[in-house]
């Protein structure tokens, strides 16, 4: 049975990251791709929609080796 790790993903780290305010699609989508090339798997994506543009949270899981 396969073991798992996870990670809480939060548009403000991100932003922290970025030394910018509200990511673009463009910053967001790169940021995805990143974690899907280092094995993380997105389970679950909430964006804020009246908080800021790109204002996100949400959970990515892989398969600890």
């Amino acid at each position: 049975m396969p073991k798992w790790e996870y990670v809480i993903l939060d548009s403000l780290d991100l932003e922290k990251r970025l030394t910018i305010a509200g990511p673009s699609r463009d910053d967001v989508e790169k940021y995805l791709n990143v974690l899907g090339s280092r094995g993380w798997e997105i389970v679950n994506l909430d964006f804020r929609e009246l908080e800021s543009r790109g204002s996100f949270t949400g959970v990515a899981k892989r398969e600890r080796s």
